[in-house]
């Protein structure tokens, strides 16, 4: 069960810390004094969070940036009058994101509904944390803000007690064509291409708006391997793409306490787990690509928790794209009774649930590819 008072993330407790982590926060205490001697202030970067009727999990980071100064007006040397934005990073492109200092093991302000509560920043200045507070479903907003800072709104996805059916959907190569697991175009689409330059998959917004018709009401999340450091740049591509808002659980690249990296297949499961015990009365239609392992970890989860799961949803990689990440997965439909549709696009997809009976609300076990 949530609880009000979660344990602080932070620490500097670093004598049981991985070397490659105490390296880490050396690196960071460096940046941080050299950004602050340039007159940076701490800001609180909000993320979308999401809980039920008495509990909320919000999430946040706080980074060092420059000071934000509020729009004003301005003349070119044409004369013409336009708007301008001083102080604040301009550019949009992936590396900025990865170049903001962040602090760790500071104190942030938390305020929803009637409640304030403090915590700590993890190490790299994440906040993920859980709150027991009353509200009624629908979108709200919590407050957050850490000393020095300018207080700023994250958006809070109530779900009602009676909702009975959620989408979780994977990000790269599922809704957006980002080729992760190819080292060198996934670095250039995270450190150097445009936002707007991003191409979202064929057909996927299609699916999403026709799951979000027949199931009205229903919770999106957003499950991806991807760093915070990019939260905002998928948050506006899947607005501007038309795709439902929704929480996005990402995670933090690099070190942790007891290991050189942090494991995104033990995230995924970790966080599918734990939807499955805070929302036990819903069952998830799970979307992702055969591109990694979401077949498997689908496959798994389906096994473990049969009256979670609506159906799946497979996005095939063109053969291109499965050359370059390296294959396909060759996980065979798990699950009795479970729906399990895949094809190359989401209007197809969109056809297969319909079959399935999950775009009507009434999932039939007799889908297949």
């Amino acid at each position: 069960m949530p609880s009000s008072a979660p344990t602080p993330a932070g620490s500097r407790e670093t004598s049981t810390r991985h070397g490659a982590a105490r390296f880490e926060d050396w690196v960071h205490e460096l940046r941080e004094r050299f950004a602050r001697r340039r007159g940076q202030v701490p800001t609180v970067i909000p993320y979308t969070g999401y809980g039920s009727t008495d509990w909320v999990r919000v999430f946040c980071r706080v980074l060092l940036t420059k000071p934000q100064v509020a729009v004003e007006d301005t003349r070119g040397r044409d004369g013409r009058r336009f708007r301008r934005r001083r102080g604040g990073p301009q550019s949009i492109r992936g590396w900025r994101s990865f170049t903001s200092v962040p602090i760790g093991d500071v104190p942030v302000v938390i305020r929803i509904g009637d409640v304030r509560i403090e915590v700590l920043a993890d190490r790299g200045g994440v906040v993920d944390t859980t709150i027991a507070v009353a509200l009624e479903p629908g979108w709200h907003r919590a407050t957050l803000s850490t000393e020095g800072s300018i207080e700023v709104e994250a958006p809070i996805l109530v779900v009602g007690p009676d909702t009975d059916f959620g989408i979780l959907s994977d990000v790269d190569d599922t809704v957006m064509v980002t080729a992760l697991p190819r080292p060198l175009v996934a670095a250039w689409n995270t450190f150097v291409l445009d936002e707007h330059a991003r191409i979202p998959t064929p057909g996927m917004a299609v699916l999403f708006e026709r799951l979000a018709r027949a199931h009205p009401g229903a919770p999106v999340i957003y499950l991806s391997t991807g760093a915070w450091n990019v939260a905002p740049t998928l948050t506006r591509f899947l607005s501007r793409n038309l795709y439902p808002a929704g929480p996005l659980l990402l995670t933090d690249w690099g070190p942790t306490h007891d290991r050189w990296f942090r494991s995104g297949r033990e995230h995924k499961e970790e966080n599918l787990r734990r939807l499955a015990a805070e929302f036990p009365g819903i069952k998830w239609l799970l979307i992702g690509d055969d591109g990694q392992h979401d077949e498997e970890l689908y496959a798994r989860f389906a096994d473990e928790h049969p009256d979670k799961v609506a159906a799946v949803a497979i996005r095939r990689l063109s053969t291109g794209e499965a050359v370059l990440a390296g294959g396909r997965t060759k996980t065979e439909p798990h699950g009795p009774g479970i729906p399990w549709v895949s094809a190359s696009d989401g209007s197809t997809l969109a056809d297969l649930l319909a079959d399935a009976g999950v775009l009507t609300g009434r999932p039939s076990a007799n889908a297949g590819d």
